[in-house]
């Protein structure tokens, strides 16, 4: 009976351990938002942006824009009755193990769900929420991805951002739980954290705290408009020339939408804003820096393609 009650002992611990351990976080997964007109929005991210229109294996109603067979935006109908000016759903990171991140946050304290739910694509994901309530997924991609064809424009989603109200609640998650590793952070002033941008832990994609003030703790704040919050929840492509990609959309015919001039941004990186018919901001955004930051250096190297 001892022997037993050892042999039951150590399965136990080998099991906890093992629930101890986090999978890899590779990078960003995915942006889900809403529209209010999907046609409008197909438009924007094939015609525009170059995305490969495909299937959502996970909402019927929905469609995915593919920059590359494991990143793109999920592009979901506007609920009825949505009285919100926030188009963002969720965000969604990739992960070696599906099965094994949520055992692993189960462990950490964070409410999971009893499984994770197969897509129809094989692909494993389960949805958890970040301690301001931002939805947050966890996806492990299929073994067979879908065949995307390159995005001459750009085939590297290389940031997620969203509004965030207090720093160090998230970095508790973010940098505490799940291992993302500060890379660089600033704002209008060289003392402010308006953005604060994490690295996943293996790789070089990246989240980005869009921080807001005001009274409120979660959430858009009350009296912000749609378009500034399409502003804050935004993603990031990544191009290697920002002077060709603009050559690029011009002669395409493609900067029909609202969007930006080129300009290098606070962070020394060249940068032009396009936004999606419902204001969520598609940043395209060079990959390495040309000049020298403001606020604060990088503290890990950025991604080179």
């Amino acid at each position: 009976m001892r022997s037993i009650a050892v042999v039951l002992s150590v399965c136990v611990l080998a099991g906890y351990a093992a629930a101890q351990e986090r999978p890899k976080i590779t990078g960003v997964s995915h942006l889900s938002v809403y529209t209010s007109d999907a046609a409008k929005a197909e438009f924007f991210y094939v015609h525009d942006l170059g995305a490969f229109k495909a299937l959502d294996p996970q909402d019927p109603q929905g469609a995915r824009y593919y920059f590359n067979p494991m990143q793109f935006v999920e592009v979901l109908p506007l609920p009825g009755g949505w009285t919100s000016v926030s188009r963002f759903d969720h965000a969604g990171y990739n992960t070696t193990d599906a099965e094994q991140m949520r055992r692993y946050l189960k462990a950490h304290g964070i409410a999971v769900p009893d499984a994770v739910t197969k897509g129809s694509d094989e692909s494993s994901y389960f949805e958890v929420k970040d301690p301001e309530g931002n939805r947050v997924e966890f996806v492990q991609p299929p073994a067979n991805p879908p065949a995307v064809p390159m995005n001459a424009l750009s085939h590297h989603m290389i940031h997620v951002g969203y509004i965030v109200h207090d720093i160090a609640t998230e970095d508790a998650f973010y940098r505490g739980v799940l291992g993302f590793r500060p890379y660089w952070h600033g704002g209008q002033t060289e003392d402010s954290q308006d953005w604060t941008s994490l690295q996943v832990p293996d790789g070089t994609d990246w989240v980005e705290y869009m921080k807001v003030k005001g009274p409120e703790k979660t959430g858009v704040p009350s009296g912000m408009s749609q378009s500034t919050a399409g502003v804050l929840d935004h993603f990031a492509l990544g191009v290697p020339n920002m002077e060709k990609a603009v050559e690029s959309l011009y002669e395409g015919d493609r900067l029909t939408a609202k969007h930006s001039d080129p300009r290098i941004g606070r962070d020394g990186k060249w940068q032009v804003n396009m936004y999606d018919p419902d204001g969520t901001r598609a940043e395209l955004m060079e990959f390495q820096p040309k000049v020298k930051p403001c606020c604060s250096p990088f503290l890990l190297p950025s991604p080179t393609e």
